[in-house]
């Protein structure tokens, strides 16, 4: 019997229309082009439009997903939504992507890891799959971050835009596979980037938010 692998078989992204270049950070913050680009490399950043949620960009970047890897959304088991810019704390993304696809069959459920949250979700997705419990898995990092950052701290706004990319897991008994992953965590550093307003700790005030 050949061993059972985990392959990729679609992927797709999606975007907002809107663009934002550091020439109009420039006029928001204290900072340049040149500032931006050689500490960073980022030019532009996309920025989703206010009624535009986190769900939206990450229902159409599935969308692209399914369609790519010949797919409906009946066959898909799992799906797994990275972020830290959810619709709402409950019910999840996931949860609203799958109602938006009809993807009656699938689990759903958010994670939160930040940066690291769509790797994070490749190996879970993977574990489920090489367990035999599900055969098609959608993975989807979709973040609206514009909506927490501080348009006044240069050091963040610079860097973070909008956006959405998924990704169809499949088993698979042929060559092609996921290679590896190596996760980890450390939170000793948690300290250095965080979102400290909204949570059980500090809840969401007018000062907090």
């Amino acid at each position: 019997m050949k061993p059972i692998n985990v392959k990729v078989i679609g992927t797709g992204s999606y975007v907002p229309e809107k663009v934002l270049t550091n020439e109009d950070l420039e006029k928001m913050v204290d900072t340049s082009d040149e500032w931006i680009t050689t500490r960073t490399g980022i030019k532009t950043r996309r920025i989703a439009a206010e009624d535009e949620a986190t769900s939206d960009m990450a229902y159409k970047a599935a969308c692209k997903a399914l369609d790519d890897a010949g797919l409906g959304p009946k066959d898909i088991d799992l799906i797994i939504v990275a972020t830290i810019t959810p619709d709402m704390f409950f019910p999840s993304t996931a949860c609203w992507v799958q109602e938006k696809l009809k993807a009656e069959n699938a689990t759903a459920f958010d994670l939160s890891a930040a940066c690291s949250g769509y790797i994070f979700s490749y190996a879970i997705a993977s574990g489920f799959l090489y367990s035999g419990t599900y055969k098609n898995a959608l993975v989807i990092g979709a973040e609206k971050l514009t909506s927490i950052l501080d348009w006044e701290d240069r050091g963040t706004c610079v860097i973070f835009g909008d956006g959405a990319g998924a990704a169809v897991l499949t088993i698979s008994s042929g060559d092609s596979q996921l290679l590896a992953y190596d996760l980890g965590s450390n939170g000793a550093y948690g300290d250095l980037l965080y979102i400290p307003g909204g949570g059980s700790k500090n809840p969401a005030t007018e000062e907090t938010v």
